[in-house]
């Protein structure tokens, strides 16, 4: 049997967890441990499901790839965890905030990734859904180009 963390105190009043229980779904110790790193990652730092599934590993947990997968995929529909597609061949993830929504800017040369608000962008998403008399979910933005190490040749990443 899995552990769960239905009674943790840790969990009781975080809203995360909350919407998981809400919708059916138990508060497994890897549900738990997972968006608690995503918790943790600073503004701007977004996960792929092999760096979310070495950070589990660095931590002890016993998780395939494949359960991060799919763990992923369900935190995403519950709209718990945004996906992000930055042009790589793969998905990555951030936590979804009750803020403002964010777009990103994303160097090709490096893959540094800034995060920015734009309300002017936000506004134009609403506009269109509602031309064509969508409800707007989400809406991304991305610009790709060159960082000012990169334009110069100064940055030590490079692909």
């Amino acid at each position: 049997m899995r552990e769960t963390m239905e009674d943790s105190p840790e969990t009781g009043t975080d809203p995360l967890f909350d919407s998981l229980r809400k919708r059916g779904h138990r508060i497994t110790a890897q549900r738990e441990t997972i968006l608690q790193i995503f918790k943790e990652q600073e503004s701007g730092h977004h996960l792929s499901a092999e760096e979310l599934h070495a950070k589990l590993l660095e931590r002890g947990g016993n998780v395939s790839l494949a359960t991060a997968y799919r763990t992923l995929k369900l935190l995403s529909s519950l709209g718990l965890l945004r996906e992000l597609d930055f042009a790589e061949g793969h998905k990555h993830y951030e936590l979804k905030q009750d803020t403002l929504p964010h777009q990103h800017i994303i160097c090709t040369g490096c893959n540094t990734t800034l995060e920015f608000e734009d309300h002017f962008l936000e506004e134009a998403g609403q506009k269109i859904g509602a031309r064509y008399n969508f409800e707007v979910i989400d809406a991304q933005f991305k610009i790709f180009g060159l960082c000012p190490n990169c334009k110069t040749g100064k940055s030590s990443k490079g692909r």
